[in-house]
């Protein structure tokens, strides 16, 4: 197929980009590169700057590539931010995304796949989270996701829009040339990776209080392959007719980690010493947050490859030295 990915040159959206020109397909990158880098985008895919609030330049992208399918990455997507700022999040998230969609419905697109988050269950009432479990986001990056996530069956009933959202949490890991660079940082993985370096300064943990087994939150760590392939099934079954209309979760079969065990898992794998202190709790965290994948696992043939934490951790660190090797800049854009 020939595919659109907003969002492509980002962490998540270059490796979906890699898997797909591997997988034989042709690729269009569609990204503003205020968060991804152009170095990131795999050799054997068409790259177009632009924004996703402009109209314009996504009918000109869909008329240029001939696109027949579009993986929708583009977003903001940090909790923090969105509880300080939601106005931006609802512009980037919903207002780019409304523009998105009607780009497509002029240009005759009928298939994408979403980029959303478990964020959108907000304080469950029980783990693993499943897809029908109660929705009410805590925050307003959860709130914007599932808003376009509305706005996707509205325009299915409306245009036959074929969708699929994929839920899902802390992205991790790295490929052999695809890795997190975030600027600023503000993953837990990268960040005590970058303490183990002596990059960075002390990890902060956001609260130990929590009704956890350690008091930190709990969170589902999958690898950025395995999220990789799950778009890529999404957007083989879209283009075969084999999904329509559906929402899956993807975690790391029903098991989470603590704040604690990643830095401690971190200490183990890079044997280096990795300082953290608590500070106060962080607006909008929920406790626990760990999502159930056996309906995609079911109907898509879904299997994680990569669920083990310290070969998560480690696939990161690897990246890391790697490019410090490289003598690029420090791994931390």
């Amino acid at each position: 197929m020939r595919i659109l990915v907003t969002g492509g040159a980002g962490y998540i959206g270059s490796v979906i980009t890699e898997e797909l020109v591997a997988r034989g397909h042709d690729v269009a990158v569609f990204d503003n590169l205020a968060k991804g880098h152009r170095d990131a985008v795999v050799e054997g895919a068409a790259f177009l700057q632009g924004d996703v609030l402009d109209g314009e330049a996504l009918r000109g992208a869909f008329r240029t590539y001939g696109v027949e399918a579009v993986v929708h990455m583009a977003a903001d997507s940090l909790v923090g931010e969105s509880v300080g700022n939601p106005g931006k999040y609802y512009r980037s998230n919903v207002v780019g995304g409304l523009t998105l969609l009607d780009a497509m419905r002029d240009a005759g697109v009928g298939r994408i796949v979403f980029s959303s988050t478990a964020a959108v269950y907000g304080e469950p009432n029980k783990q693993p989270i499943e897809e029908d479990d109660p929705l009410a986001p805590t925050n307003p990056y959860g709130e914007t996701k599932l808003a376009f996530e509305r706005a996707l069956a509205w325009y299915e009933r409306a245009h036959g829009l074929s969708h699929v959202s994929l839920r899902y949490f802390n992205a991790a890991g790295a490929t052999d040339r695809c890795g997190e660079r975030h600027d600023p940082e503000t993953h837990l993985v990268p960040l005590v990776l970058r303490a183990a370096l002596g990059e960075a300064g002390e990890v902060v943990i956001f609260g130990d209080d929590y009704p956890t087994k350690d008091g930190t939150c709990v969170r589902d760590y999958i690898h950025v392959r395995d999220l990789a392939h799950a778009h890529v099934l999404a957007i083989e079954a879209i283009g075969a007719g084999r999904a329509k209309s559906r929402v899956y979760n993807l975690g790391c079969g029903g098991r989470g980690y603590t704040v604690r065990e990643v830095i401690d898992a971190a200490r183990d794998v890079t044997g280096r010493p990795i300082p953290a202190r608590v500070g106060p709790r962080r607006a909008g965290d929920p406790a626990v947050l760990v999502a159930s994948s056996t309906r995609i696992e079911r109907e898509l043939g879904f299997r994680p490859r990569h669920q083990d934490l310290a070969e998560i951790i480690g696939s990161a660190f690897d990246w890391m030295l790697a490019r410090r090797r490289r003598g690029g800049a420090r791994p931390a854009a």
